[in-house]
Order: structure tokens, then C-alpha cells, then sequence
């Protein structure tokens, strides 16, 4: 989460281990999360709002980018190749392989989702979402639930203007734009202009002059949900989403704690109903960490040793061979006398 949380929310403006270790703990996390659900899928379907959760089958996206060059391709475009490959394909995940973004803990996001979001706030989002889904064909909770995580359903300050405290990202969806370089595309360049793919609803609220705009919300949740399918989400809420909302925030132990909050907020909404104010179950977090977080925070954990074991390997030669350097001169001294 990038921006400052705050409680007020803003009135409607006029104008959002080792690789063995881990698959023993992905079976064993497997085995948790399929009890919990099974105790719990019985009470209710996916509810709120209606028309946002219908499950259409979504035509394909009229565009894709290409992750090597940045460069979008468009259907219509006669030399598109088409390709649907990951922006963020799923690589062992390394700690510190991208930028740590700000994380606020769950009870401060949950302190702020604590009091329910007007729906006149929340009102503008659904037709949004439900473009999202339908252009990208993912689950409009997955979104939903980033757009909690990152902003507070745009209530944080500093959502609309400025970067986040780091000054990397920043609008409702927190996308980084200081992540590329010479030649190297941002995230947010990535997919800047999948508002292009979807309809834009008549009206409202935060509609920017000038698009695309991080600050606009059908641009920001247009984009991140084309980055989430890009990363392999869709309707299910599973593995593959876990795996997109940790390729969202970024591949280290902050990045797990996030993907576990934002999966476990969106299966609690899909049982029990779509709910601004509820907070996540701990049963529900503990159940996703130990059926997908857990075992890439032991892989982490197994490649940060690896690491701190290969520093100490490398700070004993450099000592042992200041210690012979010393002993030859020690010795060349003695026979010179």
C-alpha cells in the first residue's frame, strides 16, 4: 500500500527453504485452505452489487502489451503476435528483486475499512469493476479488494495528487511510475492504456481531463486489472491470484503478506457478500499463508541464508588471505635480517 491512511472519507466531489521445503508446506497450506473453505463455501454466493458479479464470459481484450519491448499491440494491428505472456512472469520469487513499496499492516487498513465506505462513494466503482471483469476476464473482487488494500477505496490522502511517501506511486491502484529507465518502460507505461479496451462509463467521480492519468479511476482500475490477467489472474480465486497480487506488489516477504490480505479479503467477499466495512478473517489469512505464502516465504528465508552463508564464505577468504599476506611478509622479513 503506498498512500497514508486515513480515517475521514472524503464527500463524492462533483466532477479510484528450499524448493523441497516449500512444496511440502504448499501440500500441507493445500490441505488447510480446502478444510477452511469447505467449511465456510456453504453459506452464501458472491453477492453486491448484482450487476458488478454476473458471470459473463468476457469477449478477449482488444490489446496486449508486449513485457520485452513495453509496446501494446492491438488486434486490429496485422502484424500482432497477440501474445499474452506475464509482465511479471512467475520467476523464483528474490528478496529485493523489486522495489519495496509501503505495506500497512491489516489493522490499519482494516481500522479504516473499519467504518463502512458511503455507498455514494463506493457507487462509481461498481460499473468500473464490472468493466474490468468483462474486458479482462478476471474476478472483479480480486480488484476490488487491491483497489481496499492500496488506497482504502480511494479514501487515503494523497490518492488524487502527489506520489506516495517513497515517490514512486501513486492514484488509486498506487502504480509505479519511477520504475523504468533508459529505454525501460514503468509499470504504469506498461499498461497505461488499457482504458483504451473497455468502455468508459458517462460519468464519474475523478474523471481526469487528459488520459491516461494515474489519478483517474477507470484508468488506474482499467490498468491494474490488465497487469492482474497479464499475471495470470481470472475468475478464480486461487493460486493464480495469489500469484498476481504478489507480482502486483512486488517479489519479497512484504509482497506474501499482501498477496495473502488481498486473496483472503476477496474469497471472505465472495462467501459472505461484498462488504466495505467488514474486516478479513484471521482464520481465512492463515488459511491462504500456509496454502501460498508459506512456501515462498520459505524459499526467501532458504535464499537469504544461501546468501548470508556465501558473505561469510566470502569475508573468511578475504581474512585468511590477509592473514597469509601477512605471514609471507612476516617471513620475508625475518630472513632478510
Amino acid at each position: 500500500m503506498g498512500a497514508e491512511i486515513d480515517g475521514k472519507v472524503p464527500a463524492p466531489p462533483s466532477q479510484r527453504g528450499n524448493w523441497a521445503l516449500a512444496a511440502t508446506v504448499a501440500a500441507l497450506g493445500a490441505g488447510t485452505l480446502a478444510a477452511v473453505l469447505s467449511g465456510l463455501v456453504g453459506s452464501r454466493s458472491v453477492s453486491a452489487p448484482e450487476v458488478a458479479v454476473r458471470a459473463v464470459v468476457p469477449a478477449p481484450a482488444q490489446s496486449t502489451v508486449d513485457p520485452t519491448t513495453g509496446k501494446r499491440i492491438y488486434a486490429s494491428d496485422t502484424t500482432a503476435t497477440a501474445s499474452r505472456a506475464a509482465i511479471v512472469a512467475h520467476p523464483p520469487p528474490k528478496s529485493g528483486a523489486a522495489p519495496k513499496r509501503f505495506i500497512a499492516s491489516s489493522a490499519s487498513v482494516q481500522g479504516v475499512l473499519g467504518s463502512p465506505v458511503p455507498a455514494s462513494w463506493m457507487e462509481g466503482f461498481y460499473p468500473i469493476y464490472e468493466t474490468a471483469q468483462k474486458t479482462f476476464g478476471l474476478n472483479w473482487l480480486l480488484i476490488a479488494s487491491i483497489h481496499a488494500q492500496e488506497t482504502a477505496f480511494s479514501t487515503a490522502l494523497g490518492t488524487y495528487h502527489g506520489l506516495n511517501f517513497a515517490h514512486c506511486c501513486g492514484g488509486p491502484m498506487q502504480f509505479n511510475v519511477t520504475d523504468g529507465g533508459v529505454g525501460s518502460p514503468s509499470t504504469w507505461e506498461l499498461v497505461a492504456d488499457s482504458y483504451r479496451d473497455g468502455p468508459r462509463p458517462a460519468h464519474y467521480d475523478h474523471m481526469t481531463a487528459q488520459h491516461p492519468s494515474i489519478y483517474d479511476d477507470f484508468d488506474a482500475i482499467m490498468a491494474a486489472a490488465h497487469l492482474l490477467q497479464l499475471d495470470g489472474a481470472g475468475y478464480a480465486l486461487d493460486d493464480s491470484a495469489w500469484w498476481a497480487a504478489y507480482d502486483y506488489y512486488g517479489h519479497d516477504a512484504y509482497g506474501v503478506t499482501y498477496a495473502d490480505l488481498v486473496l483472503a479479503r476477496a474469497i471472505g467477499w465472495s462467501q459472505h457478500g461484498f462488504c466495505t466495512g467488514c474486516g478479513v478473517s484471521s482464520t481465512l489469512i492463515n488459511a491462504v499463508q500456509a496454502a501460498y505464502g508459506a512456501p515462498v516465504d520459505a524459499q526467501i528465508e532458504a535464499e537469504e541464508e544461501a546468501a548470508a552463508q556465501a558473505r561469510r564464505a566470502q569475508e573468511r577468504r578475504r581474512r585468511d588471505a590477509h592473514s597469509e599476506e601477512a605471514t609471507a611478509s612476516q617471513s620475508k622479513s625475518l630472513r632478510g635480517r
